[in-house]
C-alpha cells in the first residue's frame, strides 16, 4: 500500500513505518482465517434491513445536509461541518482512503438523473469539449460510411467478414450515440443560464478552496494534482465520527502498539455511485452512511484474533453505550457509524424506514435494544430504499475503498 496521493514529503515515511507495522507477519492466522467469536452487537439485526434503517433514521432526524459532488463537500467543510482526518494520526492511519479517486476533471452531480456534467474552469474549455465531440462525431460518421461500403462489397458467402464488418458498425454507433448523449447533457446544463451560473460557482468554490488547503495548493488543470486533491477532502468526516476514531485508535494502540487503520470516511453521491460499480458493498440506498460523514470502516485483514476481538469488543461498548452501530463485514472491514450527538434516532424514525410494524411496550419507550442473530453474519444487509426502487441486497467489500 501506498502513502495516500498529497500527503507532505515529511509525513511519507513515518506513514510508511506505521503501515509496514500494520501489514507485518504476526506468526499466527490473521482476518478472516482467525478463529473469532464475534459478540452478538455486531451481527445482524433479526431483521436485516434494520441496521440500514437506523443510519438512514439518524440522517433523517438530524436533518443535517449530505453532498452530493466534491463541490457540495467542499461547502460543507467551508461551513465547519467536516474535519479533517490526518493520514496518519496518533493512534490511526488512513489506508486506502479515497484509492478509488479518478484523476479526471471535477464535475456536477445531478442527482435526480444520476448524471455527472462536466465543470469548466472558462468558456473557452468548454468550447473546446464541444470542438472534440464535433471532430470524434465527424470520425464516426466517416468510419460508418466506409463500413457500410466495405460491406456493401464483401460476398454474402464470406460470414466471417461481414460479422467483422458489422461488429465494428455496432461499435462505433455505440460511440456515437455515447457522445450525441454527452452533448445533450452539456447543452442541457450550460444552454440554461441558471444552470451555466451554478455550475460556474461550483467550480469556483472548488477552485478556491484548492488554491490554499491546509497549507498545499492544488492546480485544478493538473491530473494528479486533482486526485490528490480529492483524496484530502474524502479524507473528512463529522466531529461525532473522528472522536469514536480517536478514542478506538488509542485503546488498540495501546494494546498492540499499532496504528488503527481506517479505510472509509465520507463519500459524496457522486462517489458513492463510482464506488458502486467496483466494490458491491457500496449499497445504492437513498442516502448512504458514508455520505452522512458519520460512517467509517476499519480494516481487520492483519489483525489477529486477539486484536480483532479486542477492536470488537471495544465497538460493543460503544453500541451498548448507544453511541454507534456497528457490523462486522466479512470481507475484512468494520463498519461503523457513529451518532451525531451520542444516542441512537427516536425508535419511531427506525420504525418509519422499516416500514411501521408494531412495537412491544419497552419498544415504545425507546429502552428495548433490538435482538441480534446468533449465527454467523451473511454477506451484508438489505436496503431500505434502494435508489431506483425496490430494495436492494447490500454485498461485504471487496477492499480497501
Amino acid at each position: 500500500m501506498r502513502a495516500p496521493a498529497g500527503v507532505p514529503e515529511a509525513k511519507i515515511d513515518p506513514w510508511k513505518q506505521a503501515a509496514l507495522k500494520l501489514e507485518e507477519e504476526r506468526g499466527e492466522d490473521t482476518g478472516r482465517k482467525a478463529e473469532i467469536e464475534v459478540p452478538a452487537q455486531l451481527k445482524h439485526y433479526a431483521d436485516r434491513r434494520r441496521f440500514l434503517a437506523v443510519q438512514v433514521a439518524e440522517w433523517r432526524g438530524q436533518r443535517f445536509e449530505t453532498p452530493h459532488d466534491y463541490a457540495g463537500l467542499v461547502a460543507l467543510i467551508r461551513r465547519g461541518e467536516f474535519v479533517e482526518a490526518p493520514a496518519l494520526g496518533a493512534d490511526f492511519i488512513l489506508y486506502g482512503v479515497g484509492e478509488n479517486a479518478s484523476d479526471e476533471p471535477f464535475t456536477h452531480y445531478d442527482r435526480a438523473t444520476g448524471k455527472s456534467v462536466t465543470l469548466y474552469a472558462t468558456d473557452a474549455e468548454l468550447e473546446q469539449e464541444h470542438a472534440q465531440i464535433d471532430e470524434a462525431m465527424k470520425g464516426h460518421e466517416e468510419s460508418l460510411a466506409a463500413l457500410a461500403a466495405e460491406l456493401k462489397l464483401a460476398p454474402k458467402r464470406d460470414r466471417e467478414l461481414r460479422k467483422k464488418l458489422a461488429e465494428e458498425s455496432a461499435e462505433h454507433k455505440r460511440e456515437a450515440a455515447a457522445l450525441r448523449e454527452r452533448r445533450k447533457l452539456l447543452d442541457g446544463f450550460y444552454k440554461n443560464p441558471k444552470r451555466r451560473a451554478a455550475l460556474a460557482a461550483e467550480y469556483e468554490e472548488l477552485a478556491s478552496v484548492a488554491r490554499e488547503f491546509g497549507g498545499r495548493a492544488y492546480d485544478l488543470s493538473d491530473a494528479a494534482a486533482r486526485k490528490e486533491f480529492k483524496v484530502r477532502l474524502l479524507s473528512h468526516v463529522r466531529p461525532a465520527a473522528l472522536k469514536v476514531i480517536e478514542e478506538v485508535a488509542r485503546a488498540y494502540r495501546e494494546k498492540f502498539g499499532r496504528h488503527l487503520p481506517v479505510t472509509s470516511l465520507v463519500r459524496t453521491d457522486e462517489y458513492q455511485r463510482r464506488l458502486s460499480t467496483v466494490n458491491a458493498n457500496a449499497t445504492l440506498i437513498e442516502t448512504a452512511p458514508h455520505t452522512t460523514g458519520l460512517a467509517f470502516d476499519v480494516y481487520y485483514r492483519y489483525m489477529t484474533a486477539d486484536e480483532q476481538e479486542f477492536v470488537m469488543a471495544e465497538l460493543a461498548r460503544l453500541r451498548d453505550a448507544g453511541r454507534v452501530e456497528a457490523l462486522r463485514e466479512r470481507r475484512d472491514h468494520y463498519h461503523v457509524f457513529a451518532f451525531l450527538e451520542g444516542k441512537p434516532p427516536d425508535e419511531r424514525l427506525v420504525r418509519a424506514e422499516l416500514g411501521g410494524g408494531e412495537k412491544s411496550a419497552d419498544e415504545e419507550k425507546g429502552t428495548a435494544a433490538p435482538k441480534r442473530q446468533d449465527k454467523k453474519p451473511a454477506r451484508g444487509g438489505v436496503a431500505t430504499r434502494a435508489a431506483k426502487g425496490g430494495a436492494k441486497k447490500q454485498r461485504a467489500p471487496r477492499g480497501r475503498r
